[in-house]
Parts: structure tokens; sequence; C-alpha cells
């Protein structure tokens, strides 16, 4: 055999030496390669959004403790039933002193709601608007959670400046079964 001819059969080997080692040994291992690769980016994925998961927990943590200082402070607004006649005389202080008459109070039935109680009271007032205007503003200005559901004035006719009030007061209590 000449030196060409065993140059172009040990050429020929070669490639198919080469052919053989990519088919058998560096392709699976690319599709293994491949494989891993997808898995790992996979993997980051889950710890990327697990980590924003935690984050979003902290967060959620952090606002519980705002609503239930919420709550707390809600609540604090809120006195026991046993303090009613309490509200009820500061109330009536608070007309008296700005220079209202209580002609009648009366209580209503009370209603209650998912941790408080809401006492209803009507009550009738006499004095002039100013007296009236002032009253509720510092009734606005209570601790205690207090609303207004009905308010009707009428002018007295024998006296000039001077009006009758009715109202429904609500005022809210905490429920003792809590």
């Amino acid at each position: 055999m000449n030196s060409g001819i065993r140059h172009f059969v040990f050429f020929v080997l070669m490639i198919g030496l080469a052919y053989a080692s990519w088919a058998y040994m560096i392709r699976p291992a690319d599709a293994v390669l491949a494989q891993q690769r997808a898995a790992l980016e996979e993997k980051q994925a889950k710890l990327a959004e697990l980590d924003s998961a935690g984050s979003t927990a902290m967060s959620l943590d952090e606002q519980i403790k705002q609503v239930e200082q919420a709550i707390r402070k809600f609540e604090s607004k809120l006195p026991p039933t046993s303090q009613i006649h309490m509200v009820l005389e500061n109330v009536t202080l608070l007309a008296q002193k700005h220079g209202l008459t209580p002609k009648t109070i009366s209580t209503l039935k009370t209603s209650e709601n998912s941790g408080y109680i809401e006492q209803p009271l009507k009550m009738e007032l006499q004095g002039d608007f100013n007296s009236y205007y002032a009253f509720l503003l510092e009734l606005e200005r209570m601790d205690r959670i207090t609303k207004i559901r009905e308010l009707m004035l009428k002018k007295k006719d024998k006296f000039e400046g001077q009006a009758e009030a009715t109202f429904v007061m609500s005022i809210f209590f905490m429920d003792p079964k809590i």
C-alpha cells in the first residue's frame, strides 16, 4: 500500500472517530447539560418567586400589625356597656354648656352588630342655632364614637333666634360577649 492511500485511510478513520465521539459522547452530554440548565433556570425562577412571596409576606405582616393597631384604637373609643350613663351624662352636660335646654331624652331599641352595640337616643333640645352648631362641633370631637342619624330644627315663633331640635344620636359600645 502506498503511503497516499495509508494517509487517506488514516484520515477517514480519524474523521469516523471524530464523528463517533461527537455522536455517542458529545451530543448526549450536550443534551444532559441543556436539561440541567433548564432545571437550574426553573429553580432560579422558583427561588425568585419565593423571595418575592417572602417580601410580600413580610409586607402583609406589617399591614396586619397596622390593622390590629387601628382596631385597638377604634375599640378604645368604644366604652363598655356599663358606661352608657356616663356618656349620656357627658352629652347632656355638653348641651347645657352650650346653653341648650334638654326637653326629653329617651332611649330607643339597641342593635347588636359584630363586635359592638349601637344605642340610639332620641333627644329634644331648645336653644339658639349658634348653640346647636357649637354643640354639634364639640360632640364630633368627643373621644367616643357617636353618630347623628336624624336632625330636625324648628324655629320657635315666639322667640327670635330660638329653635327646637329633635335628633336621634347613636352611641356605640363594646359588646360584652367579646
